[in-house]
């Protein structure tokens, strides 16, 4: 028993495929082939025999502008085997990417996690001046434009037991200190569609968000789109909302009656 694992476990070649898919599960990011290099210790050459392999086979994908791969629809089309449902991350990447190249600014997924918002994916600004949608961070739905994206898409009992309990402690002098305030901003949320944020949660930081709802209406998260401040004008304020609404349609087309929960 112990020569047979001990065969197993010197199948080099199988044990680096696997180590890379790892890391891309742990990273939920794209990366360039001398990150991957680094990140796994595998000689360049290498490398590159067990990427084009994993392309050829779809279970990574290329972005040929930024050099980054990430994983591809092999992977998600063996996580939706089971049940035939979408992957909302896998289903999202490809929009957003779209999303960040019509406006030149970082675009990200969020999703409704109970009293908070988490970002689980995001696509960074080409810009030198940009802020960086790093996956894994989390922003309560009062002080955040996907927050008050997802609270004005609840069903009303929802929300004002929500509103109910919720405590405003300020994180800074642009955020919200009044209920009456957040009510507000909720009810133009409810009457456009879109909700906004001025240095609320990051100073130096615009962002603006719709809410992504199942078919039955129910929010999931939100899309949203992060401006420096300093870019923040009225015709970039509309470009970014016609297409955050075309993001929104095209991303609620794909996910369809099912859907994944990145968990």
């Amino acid at each position: 028993m112990r020569m047979e694992r001990k065969k197993l476990v010197s199948v080099k070649s199988a044990d680096r495929v696997l180590n890379l898919l790892e890391l891309f599960g742990r990273k939920a990011k794209p990366l360039s082939h001398t990150e991957i290099a680094l990140a796994l210790a595998i000689p360049k050459s290498s490398l590159t025999q067990l990427l084009r392999n994993l392309l050829g086979r779809g279970y990574l994908r290329f972005t040929p502008g930024s050099n980054t791969y990430v994983l591809g629809p092999a992977i998600h089309a063996l996580l939706r085997g089971r049940d035939g449902n979408v992957d909302l991350v896998a289903a999202a990447r490809p929009i957003l990417e779209r999303l960040t190249a019509a406006t030149h600014e970082s675009s990200a997924l969020s999703l409704y996690r109970e009293d908070y918002v988490e970002r689980v994916c995001g696509v960074d600004s080409p810009q030198a001046l940009t802020y960086r949608m790093s996956v894994g961070t989390r922003f309560p739905l009062c002080s955040s434009s996907i927050g008050k994206a997802v609270l004005a898409a609840l069903p009303e009992a929802e929300r004002e037991r929500y509103l109910s309990r919720v405590k405003l402690v300020p994180r800074n002098e642009a955020a919200v200190i009044t209920l009456s305030k957040l009510r507000r901003q909720i009810a133009r949320a409810i009457k456009e569609g879109v909700t906004y944020s001025h240095g609320e949660h990051m100073p130096g930081v615009s962002a603006i968000a719709t809410a992504l709802r199942r078919p039955d209406g129910y929010p999931v998260g939100a899309l949203n789109v992060a401006i420096p401040s300093s870019r923040y004008a009225a015709t970039l304020k509309a470009l970014c909302v016609r297409e955050l609404f075309a993001a929104r349609s095209a991303l609620e087309r794909e996910i369809g009656a099912n859907f994944t929960p990145v968990a």
